[in-house]
This record gives structure tokens, sequence and C-alpha cells, in this order.
């Protein structure tokens, strides 16, 4: 788990999880990803990269596969972790933990996909932003499984 960090409130129960080398080498990597997901219940959503400033999702987590390229993600807001991710890697991220691409290839991919009814806003740090998320964080629901294994998801109580 991931200490609140200035406007970033992070996931006090739900640990990050990393999956070095999740995915096939070779192929669609990006088709590989959405299948892998949608097996274990988590609905891709979409394909594109990560956004370069600091952001969460306050009631929904959420699975990055990397289909293609590098990319420097740093978690949990400034001065947290700092991942070096490469395609074939997934990333999953529980509600309210803020993350940002620091820098990228330029041929990255990134395939995104969330818990199914779960509401995607982002938030980055704007007034009011922070009490909301205190609220609405704890009332996420779990994740139904780890996206890249189908294994229960791991929580702290």
């Amino acid at each position: 788990m991931l200490a609140p960090s200035g406007e970033i409130p992070n996931n006090p129960r739900l640990p990050v999880l990393l999956h070095r080398g999740a995915l096939p080498a070779g192929g669609d990597r990006a088709a590989a990803a959405e299948a892998l997901f949608a097996r274990h219940g988590w609905p891709p959503a979409w394909r594109d990269g990560i956004y370069r400033h600091h952001h969460y999702h306050p009631e929904a987590h959420e699975a990055l596969a990397i289909a293609a390229g590098r990319v420097r993600v740093q978690l949990g807001g400034e001065g947290g972790p700092v991942l070096d991710l490469a395609a074939g890697d997934v990333v999953v991220l529980p509600a309210g933990t803020g993350h940002r691409n620091l820098g990228a290839s330029p041929d990255l991919l990134v395939v995104g996909a969330y818990p199914p009814g779960q509401r995607v806003r982002t938030f980055g740090g704007r007034p009011g932003e922070r009490e909301e998320a205190a609220r609405t964080i704890p009332r996420t629901p779990d994740p139904p499984c780890d996206p890249a294994t189908g294994a229960p998801y791991p929580v702290a109580d």
C-alpha cells in the first residue's frame, strides 16, 4: 500500500500489483491483453497511453497492460516509487492510486481495463477532490480478482 501524498490519497487497503512479462512475446499483445483481462472479468476499456500528470480514479480499480514500447511510471504522487514498464508487463492500480507517465518510448501502447460496473472518473488534485475521494475510495468494492492471473486480489485488513 502507498501512503497518501499531497493531493493523492492512494488506497489504504489494497496493494499495487506488478506482473512482469504477463503477456506473451510476439503477436498482437494488445489483443492478448484484452483477452486476458476479459477472461478474468475485467472488460477492456481503451487503448492509448498514460497521462503525464498525476491522476487517480477514486471509484475504479485500473489494470494497465503495456502492449508495446516502454514507459516510466511514478505511483502514489510526488516522491512515490517509479516503475520502468516494458511491453508484456501488467500493473494493477487500486482505486485512489496516483500515477503518471514520466517518459515513454514513441511506440507506447497501453491497454486499460476496469472491473464491471465501476464509475471511472479521473481526479488530479482540483479543489474538493481529495475530500470526495476520502469518502468514495472505501466504498469502492474490492476487485473481483487479479486481472492478470484470476487469483483472489490480496487485501490488507
